[in-house]
């Protein structure tokens, strides 16, 4: 019998005997009204569509400038920006850390003259941009800031989401600085510093995406990425703010797969797990508050390098299911990222496939198309019933933060992986062109590759900076950047002086380093 991603049995016919519990008026509701299931706006893509996003950066801010260019000439209405590795890790690009991976999975971006770089000729008051970077988020966020402010324009005008999310590195990412509890106060402090400053960002988005790719099944997704939600409502109410106060600005971030049907009902059993947590753990009364709203991307773990054109095929089908399920913003994979960074054409197929969907369907024309299925609501059901039973045993650990440093989330996503790779490697999941259809010999195929001159500019540049700038200034805002971090103040003010005097992104990790330390995981016990 074929089985969902969570490993449950898909029936060949469902009735309404499937249905469990089923009282239509408190599962479904309307859209845009408590629990959420079916939309949180009562109208969604009737109204306007979705945000299209398309997610790039590499090289050097310039050549990752130029694309963005060609994405929003092309009809792209949000920026998602991907950084380097060093620049997640908080090492500036001359650091011996850095070496051989300066702009090769995102750009390098070092300090405020290269974010202007970045951003030059692009109008950040009427472009939505997203920042996929976690444990220095909050240096990039005042980066971008900065940048906003000396183009004239005020920072209650910017949109757009800094992910900000670093419990999900400890659990499948790795893109980790400092360990949990000063990682989690740097979020509070965001919170509390964008409700005044930056009143229209989003300040987090949590994110299961990362879990689904390192193998995580649909259940342990939703299950995952809620805990950790709740973990960081419970950080920001205890550090003082209202619930209400902040939460409208949380979103969330979800992969999409193939398997169309049950990626929908995780999506609407989602929302209906957060808005109910919400609402009775929390006591949310803000009806924005209690809304689950969330970006998704096609399943980049899902493309193969063997026969690449059949990936538009698996992101447009991926695609479809972030649509159904009511997603509010949408990345496409480029057909060739198995491969290596897209093309241009690529990327530009990749925007064309959620156009396509947005005007040439008529999926858009009504809200939540398969509320009332037997499957979906089924599905719907017994996801929520399994991300719960999940939930409950990371409450029973003490919490999202405890039970990751007893290592119970990762071998979780491990051992669903292992289950993944050994049903592919026996045939039993079928994967087209890798394990049946497979060719007998590939067509070439010339990928964008990184020049590996861009680290020795990138070197050159931060050496003309740190030549150019006011040293001693430099040193002063970090001397008090440190301060702030020993004490209870919020970090992010300092933090944005020690930028403006162009201290390097590396430099203001390093001084909270000096303070907080750095994380060393500890060995599952699962």
């Amino acid at each position: 019998m074929p089985r969902t991603e969570s490993g449950r049995p898909i029936q060949p016919v469902y009735g309404p005997e499937a249905l469990t519990e089923w009282d239509p008026a408190v599962k479904l509701g309307q859209p845009g009204s408590y629990p959420f299931t079916r939309g949180i706006y009562p109208t969604m893509y009737t109204g306007r569509p979705w945000t299209m996003r398309q997610y790039a950066g590499f090289g050097t801010a310039a050549e990752s400038n130029a694309r963005y260019r060609q994405l929003i000439a092309a009809g792209t209405t949000g920026l998602s920006v991907a950084f380097d590795l060093p620049t997640q890790m908080g090492h500036d690009s001359d650091a011996p850390l850095a070496q051989g991976e300066v702009g090769k999975v995102g750009v390098a971006v070092d300090s405020v003259e290269d974010m202007h770089v970045l951003f030059d000729g692009i109008p950040l008051d009427r472009v939505s941009t997203s920042m996929t970077i976690n444990a220095p988020a909050a240096v990039l966020l005042l980066l971008y800031q900065l940048v906003a402010e000396e183009q004239g324009i005020p920072a209650d005008r910017l949109t757009g989401t800094v992910q900000n999310d670093v419990l999900k590195e400890y659990i499948a990412r790795g893109t980790y600085i400092f360990p949990p509890a000063p990682s989690l106060r740097l979020v509070a402090d965001t919170f509390r510093y964008c409700r005044t400053e930056l009143p229209r960002w989003n300040t987090i988005s949590i994110s299961g995406y990362h879990m689904a790719e390192a193998g995580a099944s649909p259940a342990q997704e939703i299950a995952f990425t809620l805990a950790d939600g709740i973990a960081y409502v419970r950080t920001a109410t205890g550090a003082g703010m209202a619930v209400d106060e902040f939460a409208p600005r949380l979103s969330f971030f979800f992969v999409a797969r193939t398997t169309l049907l049950e990626e929908v009902a995780k999506f609407r059993a989602a929302r209906r797990i957060w808005a109910r947590v919400m609402r009775e753990e929390f006591g949310a009364r803000d009806p924005k508050s209690l809304m689950l709203r969330f970006h998704t991307q096609t399943a980049g773990v899902q493309l193969t390098a063997q026969q690449p054109e059949v990936n538009l095929v698996r992101v447009a089908v991926q695609a479809l299911a972030a649509v159904l399920g009511g997603t509010q913003s949408l990345h496409t994979n480029s057909y060739d990222e198995a491969i290596a960074l897209p093309t241009d054409k690529a990327a530009r197929l990749a925007l064309r496939t959620q156009q396509v969907l947005a005007y040439e369907t008529d999926v858009p024309h009504t809200v939540d198309p398969f509320a009332g299925s037997y499957a979906v609501e089924s599905m719907t059901d017994e996801l929520e019933a399994a991300a719960l039973e999940l939930m409950n045993r990371i409450e029973a650990l003490g919490g999202a933060v405890a039970a990751i440093e007893r290592g119970f989330q990762k071998a979780e996503i491990e051992r669903n992986a292992y289950r993944i790779a050994q049903e592919t490697d026996r045939g039993e999941r079928v994967v087209v062109g890798v394990n049946r259809f497979a060719l007998p010999e590939e067509e070439p195929y010339e990928p964008l590759r990184v020049d590996p001159a861009i680290e020795v500019r990138q070197r050159e540049r931060l050496a003309r900076l740190r030549a150019e700038r006011d040293g001693a200034a430099v040193e002063a805002a970090l001397a008090e950047l440190r301060t702030a971090a020993t004490g209870p103040e919020n970090v992010l003010p300092p933090m944005k002086e020690a930028l403006r005097a162009r201290a390097t992104v590396g430099e203001v990790c390093t001084a909270l380093r000096d303070v907080w330390g750095t994380y060393a995981p500890a060995d599952s016990v699962w």
